[in-house]
């Protein structure tokens, strides 16, 4: 399998363009797939860079209803109109950080080729997609300021429009999550709930950033435990966005080579 991190916060290729948002490129025996699609033009620009086709591309899989995991596909749309782009029905809903909206362009929902889903969906042999996730241990602090609509009244997003994506391939799976709104400890929960034991490999921002790196003493004992319970497991985790380069460095000390930075450019496997 061939796995490049296409658009992330940091680069890793001189040439590619960073920026506050996450897209993966994946090649599968069955499949050219996009992991998100990061928040502007990059996923375009960084391709070309890269010599990656996106005319190839055939699976799109939005992780959440955020502008820096979708803002890519209106450009992606240039280049490939033909692949199908999966997000929950509740992922074309407004989203909100404080006053500001998060959510995706409404331009979005008219493509013809997006597939608005209720639930999980097995693709085929190889891709399969979760929601369902219910747990809250160790649940992301920054969440508190992330709001959706309930009738009309904002309320703090339970996030129902997060899907994961999970890669079945040569006997080994790997698990796509974009930001783990709802807590990479509980998304890992719910993937053992349907496939019986942990993944192999792990992909995901963890959403412990904050700007001034500053986190308050329950934050860093949230971002402890959480990297406690994840060197725990047999997975390799491959993580950056909107985790914060300060709970990375602190998630490092303790999960050590089982925790690899992304970077714009440059290839997991």
């Amino acid at each position: 399998m061939k796995c490049i991190t296409l658009v992330e916060n940091t680069a890793g290729h001189p040439a590619c363009v960073a920026e506050h948002g996450l897209s993966i490129y994946i090649e599968t025996e069955k499949h050219t797939l996009l992991m998100d699609t990061g928040q502007t033009d990059a996923v375009v620009r960084n391709a070309a860079v890269l010599g990656l086709d996106l005319a190839a591309v055939d699976t799109v899989i939005l992780s959440h209803g955020h502008y820096d995991h979708s803002g890519g596909i209106l450009p992606f749309c240039t280049k490939n109109n033909r692949a199908q782009i999966y997000m929950q029905r509740s992922a074309i809903e407004p989203h909100y950080n404080g006053d500001r909206s998060i959510g995706i362009d409404p331009a979005i929902r008219a493509l013809p080729n997006v597939r608005l889903l209720d639930g999980d969906l097995k693709i085929d042999d190889e891709l399969f997609l979760f929601t369902g996730i219910t747990g809250r241990r160790c649940f992301p602090q920054g969440n508190r300021k992330l709001l959706c609509l309930k009738d009309g009244t904002p309320v703090q997003d339970p996030f129902l429009h997060e899907q994961c994506l999970v890669i079945t391939q040569n006997g080994k799976r790997w698990l796509l999550s974009g930001c783990a709104h709802n807590g990479i400890l509980n998304i890992l929960d719910r993937y053992r709930a349907l496939f019986g034991t942990a993944p192999n490999y792990v992909i995901s921002g963890f959403h412990m950033m904050k700007r001034d790196g500053d986190h308050t003493d329950e934050e860093r004992a949230v971002i402890l435990q959480t990297a406690k319970e994840l060197a725990e497991t047999d997975a390799v985790f491959f993580s950056g966005h909107c985790t914060g380069e300060a709970a990375f460095e602190l998630m490092k000390t303790v999960m050590g080579e089982k925790l690899i930075a992304l970077h714009s450019g440059t290839r997991i496997m």
